[in-house]
């Protein structure tokens, strides 16, 4: 009984983390017709004048929604962008529309620093009133809309995964619309980093948030203080996928603050990978940090983002990979020391 719970669980966890799904408030869940919504909505374009479904008519587009913290959509990078690189000469028009969920991706200096360093090169559509996702009655990151050359969505895919279903697809449509020299082939990549597939098979632990409006799992003793400077304690153990915070923070709706240098954030976890997006209090005041894994530095397993003796600095609001074990997964104590006051942490996830 005992292994078919575990087996169960690991099920959901791998459901759960395919795609984010969002409460943004001006997120609603309308009926997609056939035809492709208008792109009235978005607030700004990167890489690209504005574009119009006018416009795009005789092109098959794949409409892809992101944001450019969520993890689930940073494992997809990889395939969009080949892609997108492969058909663009087949008639193919790949768009990305950037729907934020935190309230640092509303910021098109952020949005257009991400697009650059992962190396985005599409046109993006910035949807920071949710306008388009709203007409496509989208609720996902990522998810895939395929559009034929006549404006009709003939294909949807919410999340992670299926992407020789999702190339054949586009190659199908591209035919439809009369490109030539289409072929059977499939692009081949080898991801790399973040964007490396998640271990499936060891991944325990789901994603979770740290602001109180969708936070689970908290054990610091006596809970979370909400919207209120506390100093907080990390009790003696701590279950599987349970944390808390040690030091001085305060717990607000969407992430939380700390406010002296030595807050630490202690996070019991089973997964190759562990990344936490989080984000300085200011362009220009870097926030260093230390990572620690079962109070030792990681060594071997550390993640891009950290250098073998767990330490690291958050420059930028963005993911930041801190662990990736190369051997055995178990079940493993991850803490972080930030040295300095004011980090912002949003958001734990793993792969």
């Amino acid at each position: 009984m005992a292994q078919e719970a575990s087996e169960w669980t690991r099920f959901l966890t791998r459901a759960n983390q395919l795609f984010r799904t969002t409460t943004h408030p001006a997120a609603v869940q309308l009926p997609v017709e056939g035809r492709m919504p208008s792109l009235d909505g978005a607030t700004g374009w990167l890489n690209s004048p504005p574009l119009t479904v006018a416009g795009l008519h005789g092109r098959v587009v794949l409409v892809n929604f992101w944001t450019y913290t969520c993890i689930n959509w940073l494992r997809t990078l990889p395939y969009v962008r080949a892609w997108a690189d492969k058909y663009q000469d087949q008639g193919l028009i790949v768009l990305g529309v950037h729907t934020p969920e935190f309230d640092v991706e509303h910021d098109l200096g952020n949005v257009r620093r991400a697009a650059t360093d992962l190396g985005v090169e599409f046109p993006v559509a910035v949807d920071n009133d949710y306008g388009i996702w709203n007409a496509f009655g989208n609720r996902y990151w990522p998810a895939f809309y395929f559009v034929d050359a006549q404006g009709q969505i003939r294909h949807h895919r919410f999340g992670e995964g299926e992407y020789e279903q999702s190339e054949m697809i586009l190659q199908q449509l591209l035919s439809e619309a009369g490109s030539g020299g289409i072929g059977q082939d499939l692009v081949s990549v080898e991801p790399g980093g973040v964007e490396a597939a998640a271990d499936w098979a060891s991944l325990w632990s789901p994603e979770n948030y740290l602001g109180y409006q969708r936070t689970e799992n908290f054990a610091s003793s006596n809970g979370a203080v909400l919207d209120t400077p506390q100093v907080y304690a990390v009790p003696e153990r701590l279950r599987l996928n349970h944390w808390a915070l040690a030091g001085d923070w305060t717990v607000k709706p969407e992430a939380i603050v700390l406010n002296q240098a030595e807050g630490r954030i202690v996070y019991r976890f089973h997964a190759r990978d562990l990344h936490l997006v989080m984000g300085p209090p200011g362009r220009g005041t870097p926030v260093r940090f230390r990572v620690l894994l079962d109070s030792q530095p990681p060594g071997a397993a550390h993640g891009a983002d950290v250098d073998d003796q767990g330490n690291g600095t958050v420059r930028e609001p963005r993911l930041y990979q801190l662990v990736r074990q190369p051997g055995p997964v178990t079940d493993r104590t991850f803490e972080i020391t930030f040295l300095d006051p004011g980090i912002q942490g949003y958001a734990f996830t793993f792969g």
